[in-house]
């Protein structure tokens, strides 16, 4: 069978222009006429909202902590399906990654780029910012190619390059490296994407401006990179032996349709969501429909259950107040027993109000912003039954905000988080938490929340 061919966008550190590069050679290899798949490493979502727009398809995630090692490959050849070439944007730093777990071997820290790299068997473009450097950008490079053997790098783009005389002192540099130099990009203030107190602003909160800057990022790729070597090093990665990840092998087998959509929130406000919960959701029987809290005044007629994932509620607090009908059939929704699943925004939108604006009121919680920026991997465990898992199953998740709610938690709470204690709101048709799931490493939610989607249903007909 026929792969994808594929790269691996990498760099030194954060802030060498991953996502410049990444997403603008996404763009510059689509407006070639290539099918192309975006992908990123590790629990972001903002910046697969901007590989959507330069590709035109479904955004994804690999993440080794929310997924499983044994996931990524199969989760990237089902993303990938049908593409000419995948581009895949790493995190942070190429070695940089979560604590290893015990029985970790493999390149860099778990989780980092070189590690999904690795199991993608995928080479790799090194950007490097060569703003204040000339030719010790090859002891550089030269340490990045040699550290650790299991690692390819195929290719070196400078990034923020001064003039015409920096590059040639840059690339003259790096012709004793062996590593071939794929592009050299010019500084530029064009280019910019702006950004706030959780990093860019998400692309479906600019729009035309998203798709603006996309596009100036493939035109600026376009006019400095080598696109024909890239996807020539993309042709040569090796083959992979594992098969696609397959959403529908995830559920229980004959469990039947759900009787009525789930509505998933979207918009603006609401913007952070795998693609594979839809997915998994679609494959376990439902019918998903998109909900904008922020125009939609009323939930999908015979609504079987409601996901709430992550986003900006506080940005847009007032507007998702002022939508009273929908915060009413959200509350009525909830007091029917119908099935909740709330994550991070979801929680803020959930409780009694946000920032002092009336919210839903379905959790018995304030929410407002706060100094505090909270990030990272979690593991936790349920505490009792709730929608998404029976009491004591364990799970890996992310956090990613900067507000808080008060309480922390209820009688019931959703988790117990091994580094600071119990966390969220559960009940048996409700878990509304902070933590962020990838539900494709943990696809159990998914068949959980149906099979209460379901049992409610029944009662109801």
């Amino acid at each position: 069978m026929s792969q994808v061919p594929r790269v691996v966008v990498a760099a030194p550190a954060s802030g060498s222009g991953k996502t410049t590069v990444a997403t603008g050679l996404m763009a510059a290899l689509a407006a070639r006429g290539l099918r192309v798949s975006g992908h990123k490493a590790g629990p972001d979502y903002i910046d697969p909202g901007y590989h959507a727009l330069a590709t035109g398809r479904p955004p994804r995630n690999l993440d080794p902590v929310l997924c499983g090692e044994e996931r990524v490959a199969p989760l990237f050849r089902h993303g990938a399906a049908g593409a000419d070439i995948a581009v895949v944007e790493g995190v942070m730093g190429l070695f940089d990654g979560a604590p290893q777990p015990r029985h970790f071997r493999g390149p860099g820290d778990f989780a980092s780029t070189a590690h999904v790299a690795d199991l993608l068997a995928a080479p790799i473009i090194l950007v490097v910012d060569a703003a204040r450097t000339s030719r010790s950008v090859a002891a550089l490079v030269h340490g990045f190619c040699t550290y650790e053997p299991r690692v390819r790098v195929g290719g070196v783009v400078l990034n923020r390059v001064g003039s015409d005389r920096h590059e040639e002192l840059l690339r003259d540099a790096l012709d004793g490296t062996g590593v071939p130099v794929l592009g050299a990009i010019r500084r530029s203030d064009a280019v910019a994407v702006p950004s706030r107190h959780l990093g860019l602003v998400p692309a479906a909160e600019r729009r035309s401006a998203a798709h603006a800057a996309v596009a100036s990022l493939g035109a600026l790729v376009a006019d400095s990179c080598d696109l024909d070597a890239i996807v020539a090093l993309a042709r040569d990665a090796a083959p992979l032996s594992a098969p696609p990840w397959d959403p529908a092998a995830e559920q229980a087998e004959d469990a039947g349709p759900v009787r009525g959509p789930v509505a998933v929130a979207g918009g603006q406000a609401f913007t952070f969501s795998y693609t594979e919960h839809a997915e998994l959701l679609r494959a376990g029987g439902a019918e998903v429909v998109t909900v904008d809290p922020l125009r939609d005044e009323r939930l999908p007629a015979g609504t079987a259950g409601l996901v709430i994932g992550g986003g900006f509620p506080e940005v847009h607090a007032a507007e998702l107040s002022a939508n009273e009908p929908l915060r009413r059939a959200v509350a009525d929704l909830a007091a029917r027993g119908a099935p909740i699943a709330a994550e991070c925004a979801g929680l803020l939108y959930l409780a009694r109000s946000l920032d002092g604006a009336p919210m839903c009121g379905v959790v018995p919680a304030e929410a407002h912003m706060s100094e505090r920026l909270a990030l990272g991997y979690r593991a936790a465990v349920a505490v009792r039954d709730s929608v998404l898992a029976p009491a004591g199953t364990r799970v890996n998740g992310h956090e990613f905000h900067r507000t808080a709610v008060a309480p922390a938690h209820g009688a019931d709470p959703a988790w117990q988080w091994e580094a600071s204690g119990p966390e969220g709101f559960a009940g048996a048709a409700l878990n509304a938490s902070y933590l962020h799931l990838h539900w494709a490493g943990a696809p159990h939610v998914a068949s959980r929340f149906l099979a209460v989607a379901r049992t409610r249903a029944g009662r109801e007909a």
